[in-house]
């Protein structure tokens, strides 16, 4: 039952995604492309993010469990770092130079087209080299 709930959720994540505009690379680069043509509009989207999510977190702060019975996972590393300044800045260069994170690219892959299959190719090569690489940091 966990799988499908998680399946119901995953679309309509998926669906947020697309009627948004997160799976459209143009208008995210022009989001991110604030000293050029900055198209302010994902701004909608950040901000009805946020009011559900800090909503749950209210509602979350009260609850020992999750709704399915679940214990909540522990926070192990609250600090900002290197490593997290770095990773968020890979995180965001790649963002930008493609205009999909893994949410979208994943929610777009209907769309087909190369430079999606590249996208996912780095993403996956990214993931199998970050452990590597966060040894070094």
């Amino acid at each position: 039952m966990r799988n499908f709930w998680a399946l119901i959720a995953g679309m309509f994540f998926g669906a947020g995604l697309f009627t948004s505009g997160m799976t459209d690379t143009a208008k995210v680069q022009g989001w991110l492309d604030i000293f050029g043509g900055w198209d302010p509009t994902l701004a909608f989207v950040l901000g009805g993010a946020i009011l559900p999510t800090a909503v749950a977190w209210r509602v979350v702060a009260r609850r020992d469990k999750s709704f399915s019975n679940g214990a909540f996972p522990n926070v192990s590393n609250t600090k900002i770092d290197r490593k997290l300044i770095i990773g968020s800045l890979v995180f965001g260069a790649g963002w930008a130079l493609s205009g999909l994170c893994p949410g979208p690219s994943l929610a777009s892959i209907s769309y087909g087209g190369t430079g999606l299959f590249v996208f996912l190719a780095a993403l996956i090569a990214g993931m199998a080299i970050a452990p590597k690489i966060s040894r070094l940091i």
